[in-house]
């Protein structure tokens, strides 16, 4: 990955065009649509434009109440991931959720994915979530959150095993999708015993 041009760029109405599109409506990211209009999650999956028009309004609401929901990497121009936060009064799908609610003092990250399998664990989704981390210690925020799932890498999340690897702590453990949380502000003291 060293020879190959990446870049982050915050996620905008414009970029979200450039997110990585897998099957169509609803499973590519630029048209998922799970976390923020969970009423609406089966009747939008079939309209490739009006899932495009509801995320483009969902980014710009999150933009002006709270600032940039989510980051979109980049290799050699051309989209390969994406990251994707928010409060949970962003996110209400989150309130129905088995392992949430999440804290009230965190934000949730809706979605971390790389999409094509053969550029996974080559530390690009590790770059995407320290420029999450970054970009939210900035705003002062105090933790994040975020439901992974055990033992899949498939899920738009994340796997469980990648964010306990960046240090993020189980909260409210779950058989399937397990609530985690990373202090951002106030981490942990290491022990250098």
């Amino acid at each position: 990955m060293k020879t190959k041009k990446i870049r982050i760029e915050t996620l905008t109405e414009i970029n979200v065009k450039d997110l990585p599109e897998l099957d169509g409506p609803p499973e590519s990211c630029r048209f998922c649509l799970y976390w923020e209009h969970p009423q609406e999650w089966n009747r939008l999956q079939s309209s490739a434009d009006e899932c495009l028009k509801r995320k483009t309004t969902w980014i710009k609401t999150v933009a002006e109440g709270f600032g940039a929901g989510g980051k979109v990497l980049y290799v050699e121009d051309q989209c390969v991931g994406y990251g994707q936060f928010a409060p949970i009064e962003y996110l209400p799908a989150v309130g129905d959720h088995p392992s949430g609610p999440v804290s009230s003092d965190a934000v949730l990250l809706s979605c971390l994915f790389i999409a094509n399998p053969r550029l996974r664990k080559r530390g690009l989704g590790t770059r995407l979530l320290k420029a999450v981390i970054a970009e939210l210690k900035h705003k002062g925020v105090k933790a994040l959150e975020t439901i992974a799932r055990k033992g899949n890498p498939e899920n738009p999340s994340g796997p469980v095993e990648f964010y306990l690897k960046a240090g993020f702590k189980i909260l409210k453990d779950d058989k399937e999708y397990p609530l985690l949380r990373f202090e951002i502000l106030n981490p942990p003291k290491e022990n250098k015993a």
